[in-house]
């Protein structure tokens, strides 16, 4: 079995795929043969992760599903939450929370963490707790696309992720953000509501922002700061 120790290049590399799902469909049935149990999708539910929730439960209709929950998500995420385990009710979806509680958070740190060291708060809410959930587990799924950033342009297939020390599955990458939104409309599934309002990007309600149109997938994320991502892409420092 592909491992982290073992990994030397994405399978994939070398593959052009010209199916209607640009590689996605093949990638995640190759990913369940290989991995079996031991690959987990951790899920923001954002749009990206509504295509694939579905492209998934058509590969393995009880695949195992995580979520960080860190107590500072929107309203809207949870309420599309219980609706995709209405539509895919075999899936195993588990609300990973973190060790602390969000006042036992602000003893420790001060109040509101995420203004004066967001780093600090991804740790504590998403990384650490991620980094629990994965150990013992191979590989895990994640809904990157090419052209969200420039920091995921380079973004394969099957990755070696140095941050979790495990594989990193990320089957949209050839995917445009029109290629998603059609994905939703033709197969009539749920999304969060904050979509219609602006929010192409959804995290947690304090680092979260509305896009001025034609602004950049991730603009909304930690504005007013140099911080782009969470963590959980980016390599061990």
């Amino acid at each position: 079995m592909l491992s982290y120790e073992n990994f030397s290049k994405d399978p994939f590399v070398d593959w052009n795929p010209t199916d209607q799902s640009k590689g996605a469909s093949k990638v995640l049935e190759w990913a369940y043969q290989h991995f079996q149990e031991s690959i987990i999708y951790s899920c923001s539910f954002g749009a990206e992760g509504i295509v694939l929730i579905d492209l998934i439960s058509k590969v393995k209709n009880d695949a195992s599903l995580l979520f960080l929950d860190t107590d500072l998500h929107f309203p809207e995420t949870y309420e599309l939450i219980e609706k995709v385990k209405q539509r895919y009710p075999n899936l195993q979806i588990r609300m990973l929370k973190p060790d602390v509680t969000l006042e036992e958070q602000a003893s420790k740190h001060g109040s509101a963490l995420w203004k004066r060291d967001p780093d600090q708060c991804c740790y504590i809410r998403k990384m650490k707790p991620l980094e629990e959930a994965l150990s013992g587990v191979t590989a895990w799924i994640s809904g990157l696309r090419r052209e969200q950033s420039l920091s995921r342009r380079n973004t394969n297939f099957v990755n070696k992720d140095e941050r979790f020390q495990s594989i990193k599955v990320c089957p949209l990458i050839h995917w445009t953000w029109e290629d998603v939104w059609q994905y939703i409309r033709d197969h009539g599934l749920d999304y969060n509501e904050l979509h219609d309002q602006n929010f192409p990007s959804i995290g947690c309600i304090p680092c979260t922002s509305a896009v001025l149109d034609g602004g950049d997938s991730r603009a909304g994320r930690w504005q007013g700061t140099s911080k782009t991502e969470c963590g959980l892409h980016t390599p061990r420092s």
